[in-house]
């Protein structure tokens, strides 16, 4: 009968320890659902390059692009999106706030940005609910952005 109780508890304890691992591990491991929602790398490249070319057309925006190294550019925001949707980038650029600096940007400027971001989503088939979800994380950079 001892016997019987030192099993069930020893059991149970292990069955406790068991879960509180996987409670860990799963808080530890990073939520990857909306890089995959996104489509991945390959995607996000895509609608980097995309968005990229959309601003480069825009008039209210391609200006602020004038001095600046493209490639360098779509490098960074192809990082910066991976990293904000869980993808295991790591966005090597500098802050918002510094980038930014000088360029007087208005909130015009910024919604045309979302606006032709949102054009490269919906052409690369991104769901819009998806798009909200990225857009959620990329919201607070206006305020490191605007100036004017």
């Amino acid at each position: 009968m001892m016997r019987q109780q030192i099993a069930r508890v020893a059991a149970a304890l292990a069955l406790a320890g068991t879960l509180g691992a996987a409670q860990t591990q799963a808080q530890t491991t990073p939520d990857d659902s909306l890089y995959r929602a996104l489509g991945g790398l390959p995607v996000l490249q895509k609608v980097v390059d995309d968005f990229m070319a959309s601003m480069l057309a825009d008039r209210r925006i391609k200006h602020t692009f004038a001095e600046s190294n493209i490639e360098r550019v779509k490098q960074k925001l192809v990082e910066q999106f991976c990293q904000l949707s869980g993808g295991g980038c790591i966005y090597t650029g500098d802050p918002m706030r510094e980038v930014h600096q000088g360029l007087k940007l208005s909130n015009a400027d910024f919604n045309a940005l979302v606006e032709d971001l949102q054009l490269a989503m919906d052409a690369n088939g991104i769901p819009s609910h998806t798009q909200n979800r990225l857009l959620a994380l990329l919201a607070p950079m206006q305020r490191e952005t605007v100036s004017r």
